[in-house]
């Protein structure tokens, strides 16, 4: 059974003196802010007060809530507050250039030059505040003959020479299910901030990171680019094997079940030769070396496949851990969330939930010894924090909070 674990609102994080305007939308800003959220950041989420971050519209459906739940948002928006501001009214350009003073990051992803059109480019941020680190979210980036083409991801893995390499040889390029180069680019720009951060606190001076999905999806291609000088060759889909090591595969039990098994380095092969009674496969020279064992995949697929088809995936299991063969289990979700070694390391957690009770989501990560991050609030309702971030960060009063909610500005 997962972990359930309550809210700590004033646990003690170590970026507990970092404030975040974070003005983007869907899921790179999101993953970047979510994870320096996670370790005590304030993330103040400033949203169209009538439709809110997209993320939000992003939803589930179920017969018991055929109005949908979007569990991205209270996933990806958890930690962090909501400041309903209309950047469409002067008054709230007004209001963000008076809360950028109070901040130290802010992160966009509108189109790039969009900043600019409303007034509030890096030139005016900076003036504001000359230590803002600006990130800006873009698919192509800020520069270069795209930067005004759409950059969705999914573009964007195209592109990348991610789908062209993934799937099966005889299949179409394959993109992922999920929203990988978001992510990755989401990863990336945390560790940008922090970089930047550091920068600072040195000399006092922020600037600006130019973040889009296209460089940091490709930085995890591998050297793609230098190995194609280098032979002249373009990398092929394998589907789940690897141009680099064999044998790597996934290999059918006998209940229906798959393991993955990976024997990158030569010893972890002779271990897996001894391990299913074949040591002479060890001199045989289709499979004695790397290059041998890829040039002759499909008969070591072949051999290996026999071996596994004969056994459970739980007997598997059991066999080649016993043999200290690297092997592990194809999960699907449903099977994920039962596994001792996720329950015992809390991988996964459930948190008190209003709306479907308790909610399972990814704990922090990493797991930090002396300065570890907490899940202290649930992902905000669209403008819940607007009061608040205003009176605590520009002194607004609740008379001018009435007169700007009449005015729309804010919600």
């Amino acid at each position: 059974m997962l972990h359930s674990v309550d809210y700590k609102p004033h646990a003690s994080c170590p970026l507990d003196d970092v404030r975040v305007l974070d003005l983007s939308r869907l899921v790179a800003g999101n993953m970047l802010s979510l994870l320096l959220a996670d370790f005590g950041a304030e993330i103040i989420k400033v949203e169209d007060p009538k439709e809110g971050d997209t993320l939000r519209h992003w939803k589930e459906y179920s017969p018991d809530h055929p109005e949908g739940v979007s569990l991205y948002w209270k996933v990806y928006g958890r930690n962090k507050k909501s400041l309903a501001l209309d950047l469409r009214k002067e008054q709230g350009i007004k209001i963000l250039l008076d809360l950028v003073k109070h901040a130290q990051v802010l992160i966009e992803s509108y189109k790039p030059g969009t900043l600019e059109k409303i007034g509030l480019g890096p030139e005016v941020l900076l003036a504001a505040n000359p230590a803002l680190i600006i990130v800006r979210v873009s698919g192509w980036g800020q520069t270069g003959p795209y930067r005004n083409q759409p950059g969705f991801g999914s573009l964007v893995e195209a592109m990348s020479g991610y789908a062209a390499k993934n799937g099966f040889p005889s299949m179409p390029p394959v993109l992922p299910n999920l929203a990988l180069a978001d992510m990755v680019a989401g990863t990336y720009g945390s560790f940008a901030t922090m970089v930047a951060l550091k920068a600072a606190s040195q000399d006092g001076k922020g600037q600006v990171i130019d973040l889009s999905l296209l460089e940091p999806l490709l930085s995890i291609l591998g050297p793609d680019a230098a190995r194609f000088k280098l032979t002249g060759e373009v990398p092929s889909r394998t589907g789940n094997r690897t141009s680099i090591s064999a044998p790597r595969n996934v290999y059918k039990t006998s209940d229906g079940k798959y393991v993955a098994l990976s024997a990158s380095v030569q010893s972890m092969t002779m271990r897996l030769f001894k391990a299913i009674g074949r040591p002479e496969l060890i001199d045989d020279p289709r499979f004695k070396t790397n290059s041998d064992r890829l040039d002759n995949v499909e008969a070591l697929d072949e051999i290996i496949q026999q071996f596994i088809g004969k056994m459970t995936l739980k007997e598997n299991l059991q066999f080649f851990r016993g043999h200290s063969v690297t092997v592990g289990p194809v999960y699907d979700v449903a099977e994920l969330i039962e596994d001792e070694h996720i329950i015992d390391r809390e991988v996964i957690v459930e948190v008190p939930d209003k709306q479907i009770g308790m909610l399972p989501m990814h704990n922090v990560f990493p797991f930090l010894s002396r300065t570890p991050g907490q899940i202290r609030n649930p992902a905000p309702e669209l403008g819940e924090h607007t009061e608040q971030v205003l009176k605590a960060c520009l002194g607004t009063s609740a008379q001018q909070l009435q007169t700007l909610r009449e005015e729309g500005v804010i919600a």
